[in-house]
């Protein structure tokens, strides 16, 4: 599928959602992870999720899964919770929800499943994916670099956006970022290109860039709210809701960049379960469920027409 231009801004389905900064009840599925609570105040989402109760069992997808998943009845996902909408935590602080959490769930369903999202620290979801995870899905950007430690199905499109105070008082410039303050999620694709930036800066003798990486989303908007950042680079879903989450306080700086797939992680070399995911997702493309799902979230302009295995969208 064609990559689309842009992305629009996650408002229309979360007009009811309360602002999500802090990631205060972000917790993990057991110490390990340590994903920190901030001690800015937030409000979860009350949005429960689009339903998916309804997709049936296929069982030619489901005989294709490998005896390490179905030998507990339950997909296990790995998923960073402080990525609204993609994946966060709900009212009650536990619950993920979002819609890279109800198209698990829906996958689920079509292999007969209990849906087992964890949340976990983001850097910490690729090396356990085929252990601790049976799969991988946190708004993961397909790269070549990706492929060499794990396989991927294509299930979105998204690009990159910076986000800036309203009005930008700090005049912040997309294409001379040196001498200021950038806010990024600990090992995403922005956090690289901001550290591309930043070594940059250094080479060609300018002011330092100073790259603030969080472990949590929520932090990394935070940060530009209080001052801490002048911007963060983030994905478009991400910095769409974020922005539309704040009360007018943060406004998109340009135009969406560099839309590329994300995908679902899974264990490097196997191919049953690549199959599995693959037709798995095309199914919930073709029968509709997907594109609801998508709707629900108002993330409709990053839906894809064909699922694909192993595809690198960047460098």
């Amino acid at each position: 599928m064609e990559a689309k231009k842009s992305l629009k801004t996650v408002a229309a389905c979360a007009l009811s959602v309360a602002m999500l900064f802090a990631g205060a009840a972000c917790g993990t599925s057991d110490g390990s992870d340590d994903a920190a609570s901030s001690d800015s105040g937030s409000k979860s989402s009350e949005l429960t999720g689009y339903d998916v109760s309804s997709v049936q069992k296929d069982d030619d997808i489901a005989k294709l899964l490998p005896d390490y998943v179905t030998k507990d009845g339950k997909l296990t996902i790995g998923m960073d919770t402080s990525y609204a909408p993609a994946e966060f935590l709900a009212e009650d602080g536990k619950t993920p929800v979002g819609f890279d959490v109800d198209i698990a769930k829906a996958l689920a369903q079509v292999f007969g499943l209990e849906a087992d999202p964890e949340t976990a620290n983001f850097d910490s979801i690729i090396p356990s994916v085929g252990s601790k995870y049976d799969i991988g899905i946190s708004s993961f950007t397909v790269t070549k670099e990706r492929l060499e430690a794990v396989d991927f199905v294509s299930h979105f499109d998204a690009g990159s956006a910076w986000a800036v105070k309203k009005g930008n008082p700090n005049k912040i410039d997309t294409s001379d970022l040196c001498g200021k303050k950038v806010a990024v999620q600990t090992a995403t694709m922005q956090e690289i290109e901001a550290n591309k930036i930043a070594k940059q800066c250094e080479a060609d003798g300018k002011d330092k860039l100073e790259v603030i990486s969080s472990k949590l989303q929520t932090d990394v908007t935070t940060n530009v709210v209080t001052g801490k950042a002048d911007v963060f680079y983030a994905d478009s879903p991400v910095a769409g809701y974020a922005i539309a989450q704040t009360d007018g306080q943060l406004e998109m700086l340009g135009k969406v960049e560099g839309v590329a797939p994300e995908g679902i992680v899974i264990k490097k070399g196997d191919s049953q379960m690549d199959e599995a995911v693959q037709k798995a997702v095309q199914k919930l493309i073709d029968d509709g469920t997907y594109l609801k799902i998508l709707k629900y979230w108002g993330v409709e302009d990053g839906a894809i027409e064909t699922s694909e295995i192993n595809t690198p969208g960047a460098e």
